[in-house]
């Protein structure tokens, strides 16, 4: 079985990632591979902080590895708060502040549409790949949930009546973003073990 490193020390994202895949892969974080570094993100596009995070990684250990750069773009917000949706309301990573800062944004906007967007950078046998996930839907007015992480507690994926943070794991992956791309990167590593 392929070990591959995830680029990350985010708990929640790494349960996503080991659900999708199935036991396919071994999935291992940052800690698990020994590495204890806040890699930073400071670029203004997913795309380039998911290659900084994988690149970073894959030089200082020489192996496969992944990352991935998750943002939510509100369309009245001009795609705010995108690339920096973690640390929107500080440098501290509060959630809770960030989706206060949101919801306040937001008050009195009848366009409340949103998307999640998800960038996966693989760095596979020194060559990179990039697989793109996205999930439509729309920013509620007051939080619903306790589950997930995040925005989840006002974004309802289109389809759905509840938030993600009202969903199982299960039930959040068949609407979401990171699932989307995981799967395209899931899908394309297949291809390599054929």
């Amino acid at each position: 079985m392929h070990t591959l490193i995830f680029a990350t020390n985010n708990q929640n994202k790494v349960e996503e990632i080991r659900k999708v895949t199935n036991g396919l892969f071994n999935i291992i974080t940052l800690k698990e591979a020994g590495i204890d570094i806040d890699i930073p993100e400071p670029h203004d596009t997913l795309e380039a902080n998911a290659t900084e995070k994988s690149s970073v990684i894959h030089k200082m250990t020489n192996q496969n590895v992944f990352s991935e750069d998750t943002g939510l773009e509100v369309a009245e917000l001009n795609g705010e708060p995108g690339v920096k949706s973690a640390r929107y309301a500080g440098d501290g990573r509060d959630f809770q502040a960030n989706i206060d800062k949101l919801l306040e944004k937001l008050e009195g906007q009848t366009d409340r549409q949103a998307q999640f967007r998800t960038v996966v950078s693989l760095i596979w046998e020194d060559k990179e790949y990039l697989f793109e996930g996205i999930c439509k839907g729309k920013i509620i007015a007051e939080q619903k949930g306790l589950q997930g992480f995040g925005y989840d507690p006002v974004f309802v994926p289109d389809g759905s009546e509840i938030t993600f943070a009202e969903m199982t794991m299960d039930e959040k992956n068949k609407y979401s973003h990171r699932k989307k791309a995981v799967s395209k990167l899931i899908d394309f590593l297949l291809t390599l073990k054929a």
